[in-house]
């Protein structure tokens, strides 16, 4: 019966004529705290009659449920029954304060990395394979420091107590830290855009839909453009 009544209320919002009214737009942490805000605001600018909620999370909502009406993933969406678009590949690399590098020695290579801590989202080993891949022998001793909340990892390292991972256009315009081992590869981050295919229906998340989608891919080129050489 609940996913019945979510199918009849897709339908119906997917015939939505008016561009007033609510969408719920959900997206990373680290997107919805420092990529969106400037985005959102130039929405309002031009569309005053939409209101914006914004669900600031980690976690993927299911928009077949209606736990959001568009979605900005890092990840590639693979359910049929939704239309994605995908915007851009952006990198992410390692970030720490330039006190805590020199808590290390300075490291210029893998090598040295051997006593370097970073902050984990949880106990598994993805992090630790994905990083072994770049070259640094890690181990669960190196993530001493576990939470799922981004922001939390991203103020830690400002603070000088760890390594956190954040997509360059973040760390580069944060000026407490700098690059760890700049010469090493980046980590791809794909960003995309999905809805409900139903919902793509509806006037007001369309518009919604494509002013994301031009925002994201023009401030994804302004990040390019302003890379350090």
């Amino acid at each position: 019966m609940g996913d019945a009544a979510t199918r009849v209320s897709l339908t119906a919002a997917g015939k939505a004529l008016s561009i007033d009214g609510t969408v719920c737009i959900t997206a990373s942490e680290l997107i919805a705290a420092h990529v969106l805000p400037p985005i959102i605001a130039r929405m309002r600018r031009a569309h005053p009659g939409i209101e914006i909620e914004i669900v600031a999370s980690n976690t993927a909502r299911d928009l077949r449920r209606r736990e959001a009406d568009i979605a900005i993933r890092n990840f590639t969406p693979t359910q049929p029954d939704l239309v994605a678009k995908k915007i851009a590949d952006r990198n992410a690399r390692l970030y720490a304060s330039p006190a805590y590098l020199k808590r290390l020695g300075n490291p210029t290579s893998p090598a040295g990395m051997s006593h370097a801590e970073f902050f984990g989202f949880d106990r598994t080993d993805l992090m630790i394979k994905g990083l072994r891949a770049l070259g640094l022998e890690l181990s669960p001793k190196n993530f001493p420091i576990i939470t799922d909340n981004h922001l939390v990892q991203w103020e830690l390292a400002k603070q000088g107590v760890g390594i956190c991972i954040v997509m360059d256009e973040v760390g580069d315009a944060e000026p407490r830290v700098r690059r760890v081992l700049p010469k090493l590869p980046p980590l791809p981050v794909p960003v995309w855009l999905a809805t409900h295919r139903e919902l793509h229906t509806s006037r007001r998340i369309r518009v919604v839909f494509d002013l994301l989608a031009n925002e994201l891919g023009r401030s994804a080129k302004v990040a390019d453009a302003a890379k350090p050489s």
